[in-house]
């Protein structure tokens, strides 16, 4: 997530440069056609161009407006797992009590199964953002070179570190063998939270009340996990996309076939009264199809990056930030010193990841 004001215009370029130069080099080559090489057939009627761009406009937006909606949905989901982080930690920790327990249990080993609880909602958390930055075969971000060379120069820390060394640091050898022998490993660490707590019932660890409190964090949990992989496991209708990409890239190259004889017949009414200016006035459809080439694509471009929240890219929901936000959080409530905290991940390039 960008965390400036804005996009620089430089940023802009250098991320579009090659589209760019490809608009700008086919319009100079069509105009070259045109007006050098008289090849005057090289034109169609600007009406049926502009009805094309107008349809292509309605697309873009609608494009754009469901990838908006995907980002924005994702980021509330995670927002609703922060809060519900918070509960769980607060929960656990006055829940949890031996207060009422027949047996005798000592205060270490119910402060031992509140860090236990604990822990294992931050291997939940670290399994979950491991899973969403999973690629799926319509991810284009990696696809694109300029995206490629943000990724080389993004530290995102899934990719540097391994699953299994980061739920390392919260899970016993016997758990994380179990955790990661399973294909949804988010879920098993949910499954383990439920067993735990009932165990705790039953050792009068926790009262029936808790207990119900307890699970009923634990399907919301549940149920917002359920809604982040709908997002990442359901992409943006492949049908729109496709057709997206068709119609824009169909206008971009009738666009100066569309634009010459349009300059073209104001460079012949300009020769009258300005005879320099007429002269070069049909060159200026290659800065003027840049423009407008640039514009219709980088937002085609721009809805297509968004429309996969949980890539890395400077767009994305910054998931590795908000685990490590909860995480630090709830330590904080076990009173654990600073530095056997972690730290935050740091911002690159003013992105938080």
């Amino acid at each position: 997530m960008l965390t400036k004001e804005r996009y620089s215009i430089k940023d802009m370029l250098i991320w579009t440069r090659k589209e760019t130069l490809f608009f700008l080099a086919y319009a100079l080559f069509i105009t070259v056609l045109y007006d050098v090489y008289n090849l005057t057939f090289l034109e169609i009627p600007w009406t049926p161009v502009a009805l094309i761009g107008t349809a292509v406009a309605f697309i873009l937006g609608f494009q754009n407006d469901a990838a908006y909606g995907r980002i924005w949905e994702a980021r509330k989901i995670w927002g609703g797992i922060v809060n519900s982080s918070r509960s769980w930690g607060m929960k656990v920790k006055d829940m949890v009590t031996n207060e009422h327990c027949s047996s005798s249990i000592s205060q270490e080993e119910v402060d031992q199964h509140i860090k236990t609880l604990n822990y294992r909602h931050f291997a939940w958390l670290t399994a979950l953002r491991h899973a969403m930055r999973e690629p799926r075969k319509w991810e284009i971000f990696e696809k694109h070179k300029t995206n490629r060379e943000w990724s080389r120069k993004a530290h995102i820390p899934e990719r540097i570190s391994t699953l299994e060394d980061d739920l390392n640091d919260y899970l016993d050898p016997d758990e994380l063998k179990y955790v990661l022998s399973k294909k949804n490993k988010a879920a098993a660490l949910l499954y383990m939270q439920s067993k735990h707590i009932r165990e705790l019932k039953e050792k009068v660890l926790i009262w029936e009340f808790a207990f119900l409190s307890l699970e009923n964090l634990l399907e919301e949990l549940f149920t917002l996990q359920g809604k982040i992989e709908r997002i990442k496991n359901f992409p943006y209708p492949r049908q729109y996309a496709s057709l997206s990409n068709y119609f824009v890239w169909t206008f971009l190259l009738l666009l100066p076939l569309g634009l010459v004889p349009e300059f073209a017949d104001i460079d012949d009414e300009l020769l009258v009264d300005y005879p320099k200016i007429g002269k070069m006035f049909i060159w200026l459809v290659v800065p003027f199809c840049g423009v407008v080439s640039w514009v219709f694509h980088t937002m085609m471009r721009i809805g297509t990056v968004g429309e996969n929240p949980f890539e890395g890219s400077a767009n994305d929901v910054p998931i590795s930030t908000i685990s490590r936000a909860i995480e630090i959080d709830m330590r904080q409530l076990l009173d654990e010193d600073d530095e056997t905290i972690p730290k935050q991940f740091p911002e690159e390039y003013d992105v938080q990841m």
